[in-house]
């Protein structure tokens, strides 16, 4: 295995390893253990965080899939680039809705249901395009 298909695997395991982990053990636990104003507060701060991470390991597999694999390198690129999308876009709307909810604004919550929904699929979306391409290492 060359040195960029390491680079890459890691960079794609970690991205894989890390939404999986965030969605099925942290964000369950978080508003399992705290109560839901603060479980909201905790998962708010940690995102643009968790958006970083995924833009930034999508974002080294798709620079060191490039010259091994176009097709995979564009399925990181896009990874990224939604990562980017949801932390600079949809991340803040989600949030401005969510407090216009809180503040008595009922037409707010349906918006906030949909613009969330939204974000589920996307974050979905990553993990399947990661996990494809983390299956091209064992072919």
């Amino acid at each position: 295995m060359t040195l960029l298909a390491l680079i890459a695997l890691v960079a794609v395991a970690l991205l894989l390893g890390g939404m999986v982990f965030f969605a099925a053990l942290v964000a369950p636990l978080v508003f399992r253990v705290l109560p839901v104003e603060q479980g909201g507060q905790f998962v708010r701060a940690l995102f643009p965080r968790y958006y970083v991470f995924v833009l930034g390991t999508a974002a080294a597999a798709a620079v060191a899939l490039f010259p091994l694999s176009k097709p995979d390198a564009g399925i990181m690129a896009a990874t990224a680039g939604l990562a980017w999308w949801l932390r600079q876009s949809l991340m803040p709307r989600i949030n401005a809705l969510s407090d216009r909810a809180k503040a008595g604004d009922t037409a707010a919550q349906p918006e906030f249901d949909r613009a969330h929904r939204l974000s589920v699929i996307a974050n979905l979306l990553q993990m399947v395009a990661a996990a494809v391409v983390l299956a091209g290492f064992v072919t």
